[in-house]
């Protein structure tokens, strides 16, 4: 069905007897890999305790925070997940909203392209050379690692893990074309802003390094809500589709796709902490616009539509504000539809 399409899926943190069948299951379904996103704790924990029950599924952090911890860190982390699955890893950075990582985090946020850069650069410098001693010093507009006394105990797994950038617009989309691996895109796209700003901008980035399209890999993370009750399937992704739309500095975003006045006002309710409004304050010609939902036939269609650009593709659950046992239904709906041998 979607033979031309590599098909991951988002992994949730879970409790060891359910992580581990299901993994398994993931695997022997012909899946490409899993994905973890930082949500609250890091993803490589729950990425190791994949590995070590899986030998063939990619391990992706999808997304870890860039800008929450040392590159150093972030490089030794994905060093030993490497290790762990036998060269399965895949790092997905970002730089999530200035908001969390100022606030939650209290880290500097700063312009986050070029953090983003210098960050990428200096996580692979460790990666291909943290074993050898010549690294010394990498200095950074705003990360300077002295690695003068730093020496990692053996060489990496490999001498470069795949790094993948997930973007919303423009800009991003063109630094991934040209500095990493993949491009994770975001769930908030709509189908016609892959087609009008994705695709070009990720060629841009492309063609300003030199670099093959078929060498790249554009995963789009899609929420998708399987469901023959179309106002229910609406009614389920309506609070995941609030949540995500609550950072201002999305509203750039929502004023091209056409709801600049509604994410406005989730995003005021957001500020009084109003989930309630919220919800309210999202229609659901928004929730649909970014949203693949209805029956098993009508979500082909639409994943259809929207994936002619990419390489690989990866149904998530909206899943926030949805009790678990209802993501777990959701969540076996997209294995039967998309995977490639059935559970």
């Amino acid at each position: 069905m979607f033979a031309d399409k590599k098909i991951w899926t988002q992994l949730p943190v879970l409790p060891a007897n359910e992580l581990v069948p299901l993994v398994r299951q993931w695997e022997a379904a012909g899946i490409e890999g899993v994905w973890v996103p930082q949500i609250f704790g890091l993803p490589f924990v729950t990425l190791a305790a994949a590995a070590a029950v899986t030998s063939r599924i990619k391990l992706g952090s999808g997304i870890a925070l860039a800008f929450t911890r040392s590159p150093l860190e972030t490089a030794c982390s994905v060093i030993d997940l490497d290790h762990i699955s036998d060269g399965r890893a895949v790092l997905g950075l970002g730089s999530s909203a200035q908001s969390q990582i100022e606030g939650s985090f209290g880290m500097p946020y700063g312009k986050p392209l070029a953090h983003m850069r210098e960050i990428v650069e200096q996580v692979r410098a460790v990666i291909a050379k943290g074993h050898t001693g010549e690294l010394q010093v990498l200095a950074g507009e705003y990360t300077t690692l002295d690695l003068s006394h730093f020496r990692l105990t053996g060489p990496a797994r490999r001498p470069a893990i795949p790094v993948y950038l997930p973007a919303i617009f423009e800009k991003a989309c063109e630094q991934g074309g040209e500095i990493a691996e993949g491009l994770l895109g975001h769930p908030l796209w709509t189908t016609r802003w892959i087609e009008e700003k994705v695709a070009p901008h990720l060629q841009a980035g492309l063609d300003r390094a030199g670099r093959e399209r078929s060498a790249f890999d554009l995963n789009l993370m899609i929420f998708t809500v399987i469901n023959e009750d179309r106002d229910a399937a609406i009614a389920d992704a309506r609070a995941n589709i609030a949540f995500y739309t609550q950072s201002p500095q999305y509203l750039r975003y929502f004023k091209a796709i056409g709801f600049e006045k509604e994410a406005a006002a989730i995003q005021d309710a957001f500020a009084r902490q109003d989930f309630a409004a919220m919800e309210a304050a999202c229609p659901d010609e928004m929730v649909s616009a970014i949203t693949v939902l209805g029956s098993a036939e009508e979500v082909k269609a639409q994943i259809i539509e929207r994936a002619r650009f990419a390489d690989s593709i990866t149904p998530v659950v909206p899943q926030f504000g949805m009790d678990e046992a209802k993501a777990a239904i959701y969540r076996d709906r997209i294995a039967d539809l998309f995977f490639p041998a059935p559970i």
